[in-house]
């Protein structure tokens, strides 16, 4: 394991009268791609969002890249160099392709090369630059997503299920992507649930159960291991394919 780009210590977080996140400690090495597994409703999400600064740590420290940002509001987490993409596939509807993602590059105009290189993962966004994202399909709508968040480098990415229910084309599209990631500078923090991505591509792996990380280790490792499959998430991981 590297040094961590991200940690979170004794992480709580309450919404309204519930309380989600139970002291959840979590650590992200630094390059590479970290996965967080769990079943539903066990907090990824949460986590996520908390990291993020949309929903609020009610106790705990969030630490990344050597500085406290459990307090930060999510605009200057964002500047801090962490950017999200949600499970809800969020984009401008009524913004074209090419709006959506000027808007997202924070730094000045688009820059015409790394366009190129992520319209090279997902060629229909160069198809439908000048349409409304909203006119998009779903998985056409998840690219925007993940262009919005990389139009510009981050030093974190964090995103939530990313895979569901695409088909399995766009799948690979974003396997590509997300490999050419791991080889930059970029760490990527991955709440997913279809196995074959993950093992693909994951190198550190946490598991969420009630609120806390209950599993901390190597992807390698819990892959090959099916009685702690069995035991962290009540099923083999070679059934959420």
């Amino acid at each position: 394991m590297t040094e961590p780009i991200l940690t979170l210590s004794g992480v709580h977080t309450h919404i309204g009268q519930y309380h989600i996140l139970q002291g959840v400690d979590l650590v992200v090495p630094r390059g590479g791609l970290a996965v967080l597994l769990g079943r539903n409703g066990a907090g990824k999400t949460t986590t996520l969002r908390t990291i993020m600064g949309l929903w609020k740590a009610s106790r705990g420290t969030i630490t990344f890249d050597g500085r406290d940002i459990t307090r930060l509001s999510t605009p200057d987490i964002a500047r801090a160099g962490i950017a999200y993409v949600p499970e809800s596939m969020a984009v401008f509807s009524e913004l074209t392709v090419r709006e959506n993602l000027y808007l997202a590059a924070r730094n000045g105009p688009l820059d015409a090369a790394r366009v190129d290189w992520i319209c090279g993962f997902f060629p229909a966004l160069k198809k439908f630059w000048n349409y409304p994202a909203g006119n998009l399909s779903g998985g056409q709508k998840q690219m925007v997503a993940i262009a919005r968040a990389i139009v510009e480098p981050k030093k974190l990415l964090l995103v939530d299920e990313p895979t569901k229910g695409l088909a399995p084309a766009i799948v690979q599209s974003l396997m590509a992507a997300f490999r050419d990631l791991k080889d930059t500078s970029t760490t990527i923090l991955l709440v997913e649930q279809n196995f074959n991505f993950v093992r693909t591509l994951g190198d550190s792996v946490s598991v969420m159960d009630d609120g806390r990380v209950v599993h901390a280790g190597l992807m390698h490792d819990l892959a090959h291991d099916d009685a702690l499959q069995q035991r962290l998430l009540g099923l083999s991981l070679d059934s959420h394919q």
